[in-house]
């Protein structure tokens, strides 16, 4: 709690005196004013998050969660369970699809086990280990209010490693059977949306499954009543592990000041989530796509987030969050590497 509190406390805003020398700079780069579209507003951005009018990301890092989920048991998933275990051996071997797309970039892979059913002993995966997976929340609490501050906080460090192993920007990612069911609860209750609006097929039900899926969720809240002003005691009735743990990201890197890459719809509840914690969060997070899960497009909306890729993606594991890394360095290297027109002593 104390390292959630002191996170919490020290997030700062963006330095805007520097946002406003990167801005003037970006309108008098040598190209058409406003001809790079968005990837302007991304490299003021950048500046106003490293303090730096030419911001250097360095390193990468995709951070991932690996959890299982109790609500598992309702019939929520077209997967056993074991695919999470397996999914997070091949993100280490770099053969599961986020694990492909970093190896092509020179992304540093950090999975965590903060909360897989059984305890995995594989390759560089990292032991955080909170709980062998959360509770059923259809029957009962996911986990306690202390769990949940402990997954939060297991983000927060992971990114503080990150940064000591010279990382400058971080992607988000998760793994783990049943999450789109508590990333649709978590969502619902802090939007106070129905279940229907927020609950899609996940990885592949049919209209049978996704009847009783939306049922599971309205179950759920009703059980557990979560409070939607407090996101910690809803990502604890109702969420994940790998959810807070997300969360945890967001806020350390804010508080760290460095960049954080959204990935898909799950990363993205976790992203809603840290943004209620600290609304300053929201400043760092830089989203990569549109997730083509049900509510991927509305929770994107109510953060205030628009996605630089649609390419009908909704794999998770941090593969939108990869790919749009290389966007993100491109404003960098933007604002970095071409020259004014005062540089080039061209008047315009």
């Amino acid at each position: 709690m104390e390292l959630l509190k002191k996170v919490k406390e020290g997030i700062k805003p963006l330095d805007r005196e520097i946002m406003e020398e990167a801005s003037a700079r970006v309108d008098n780069l040598t190209k058409p004013l406003g001809s790079l579209g968005r990837l302007e507003g991304m490299a003021v951005r950048l500046c106003g998050i490293t303090g730096c009018l030419k911001p250097d990301l360095g390193k990468k890092a995709l951070i991932v969660m690996a959890a299982d989920n109790g609500v598992y048991s309702e019939g929520v998933a077209a997967y056993p369970q074991q695919v999470t275990a397996l999914i997070a051996k091949a993100m280490v071997d770099g053969t599961a699809g986020a694990g492909v797309f970093a190896g092509m970039q020179g992304v540093r892979v950090k999975v965590i086990d903060i909360g897989m059913k059984e305890p995995l002993e594989y390759g560089s995966i990292i032991n955080r280990r909170i709980m062998a997976g959360t509770a059923n929340m259809a029957e009962g609490p996911a986990m306690t209010r202390n769990q949940a501050v402990q997954a939060i906080e297991t983000g927060i460090q992971a990114v503080f490693e990150a940064v000591a192993d010279g990382s400058q920007i971080v992607a988000t990612g998760e793994v783990g059977i049943g999450n789109t069911t508590t990333s649709s609860a978590v969502l619902a209750v802090l939007e106070g949306l129905n279940p229907v609006e927020t609950t899609g097929k996940g990885a592949g039900l049919g209209h049978s499954g996704l009847e009783a899926k939306v049922k599971v969720v309205e179950r759920a809240i009703r059980i557990n009543k979560p409070d939607p002003g407090d996101a910690i005691d809803v990502i604890g009735k109702v969420g994940g592990l790998d959810i807070a743990g997300m969360a945890g990201i967001y806020l350390g890197a804010a508080y760290s000041r460095i960049p954080v890459v959204v990935d898909g719809f799950i990363s993205s509840v976790a992203a809603l989530a840290a943004a209620r914690i600290n609304p300053l969060s929201l400043e760092y997070m830089f989203p990569s796509h549109i997730s083509d899960e049900k509510a991927g497009k509305l929770v994107l909306e109510r953060l205030g987030l628009k996605p630089y890729l649609d390419l009908e993606m909704r794999l998770g594991e941090g593969s939108g969050a990869v790919l749009g890394l290389n966007i993100i360095e491109a404003a960098a290297g933007m604002i970095a590497g071409m020259k004014t027109f005062d540089e080039m002593g061209i008047k315009k």
